[in-house]
Order: structure tokens, then C-alpha cells, then sequence
């Protein structure tokens, strides 16, 4: 299988972030991803840039 093909990204994501996590902390952010139709990438991106901006301030 070859690797996917499209336009390039102005922004590539190429670092990668773990996490260790609670079954409870988790299942809230199945819980989070359901509700919002969004995948767990954009729920957690959504928590660390409003994060960013109450840091900013």
C-alpha cells in the first residue's frame, strides 16, 4: 500500500505526543469526541489552545 496522496500542508504534523491517562480521563475524551462530532486530535488541540491563550494573559 502505498502512502497517501494529496496536496501538501502548509503546517505538517510531524512531532508526536503521548500521554498516560486514567481509564476516567479517557472515556471523557471519547465522551467529548462523541458529543462534539470531533476527532480526539481537535478536542485535545481545542483544550491546549485555550489553555495557551488563559497562559498568555
Amino acid at each position: 500500500m502505498s502512502a497517501k496522496m494529496g496536496r501538501p500542508t502548509d503546517n505538517p504534523k510531524t512531532e508526536v505526543i503521548k500521554i498516560r491517562a486514567t481509564k476516567d480521563d479517557r472515556e471523557k475524551l471519547l465522551f467529548c469526541c462523541e458529543k462534539l462530532g470531533k476527532t480526539q486530535y481537535e478536542v485535545v488541540m481545542e483544550g491546549i489552545n485555550k489553555v495557551y491563550q488563559k497562559a498568555k494573559k
